[in-house]
């Protein structure tokens, strides 16, 4: 009877302490789960702080510089006009042309809103271009709004290459369009190569350095079935157009 009355006795002097433990436990648990739902609850209170700041930036295009300010003052926005205007047929002078950051645009309050405004149909006049080069041409006539040009060319040993030698409209007239006429140097002269296979090397030779060509012999064959002398290869072949001072080369027979 004394051994089981000691282990009763035991079970119960250890209960107590199990229960302090499961109870710590539960304490545990319940603790974590406040921190973490204050944390969530936290990040969303951050988030719609944020996005109470937030705001969707209006369309302002073809409004007044009064209206455009305004209006995005409504917003909490700021206007910030640029000083350069654009010209545009559609858009009114005076009135908002485009602007950054673009309509429908997520923005933060107390942000800069920048517009350009129109300066209205803008008539552009043809500038002075003859005598300018093709590429000078171009660029003036880009920054004066005009679009690029029709070009039409000649050969001519009076004007260097690339040079403008005519223009349409006149220096000084509105241009809806632009024709320029532009030198594409002096004209050169092309020769159709002969073919030279079968005929003596060295007189062969003899004309053609007398027409100003550069001539060599490269090689000789000893097996080509030709007398020694004659031409039996050439470069370049026959029909194909050489300029003057061009380089030939000849292999003869051995």
């Amino acid at each position: 009877m004394d051994l089981p009355r000691r282990l009763l006795y035991s079970d119960r002097s250890h209960m107590p302490l199990r229960t302090r433990v499961w109870t710590a436990g539960r304490l545990l648990l319940i603790a974590g789960g406040l921190a973490a739902t204050y944390l969530v609850f936290a990040a969303i209170a951050v988030r719609v702080a944020v996005r109470a700041r937030d705001v969707v930036v209006p369309d302002v295009t073809g409004a007044t510089v009064r209206d455009a300010s305004s209006r995005l003052a409504q917003d909490d926005l700021v206007v910030r006009v640029d000083p350069v205007e654009r010209p545009s047929l559609d858009v009114p002078a005076g009135h908002v042309l485009g602007q950054d950051p673009r309509p429908g645009t997520s923005s933060r309050r107390q942000r800069t809103v920048r517009v350009w405004l129109s300066a209205g149909p803008r008539v552009a006049y043809m500038p002075q271009l003859v005598g300018e080069s093709e590429r000078s041409a171009t660029i003036r006539l880009s920054q004066e709004g005009l679009e690029a040009p029709v070009l039409a060319e000649i050969r001519s040993v009076d004007f260097s290459a690339d040079q403008v030698v005519a223009q349409e409209p006149p220096a000084g007239r509105p241009a809806a369009s632009v024709q320029l006429l532009v030198s594409r140097g002096a004209d050169v002269t092309a020769y159709v190569m002969p073919d030279l296979i079968g005929l003596g090397g060295e007189a062969a030779a003899a004309v053609l350095r007398q027409q100003g060509f550069r001539v060599s012999f490269v090689a000789q064959q000893a097996s080509s079935g030709l007398p020694a002398g004659l031409i039996v290869r050439q470069t370049p072949a026959g029909g194909y157009q050489v300029q003057p001072g061009a380089a030939i080369s000849l292999e003869v027979a051995q």
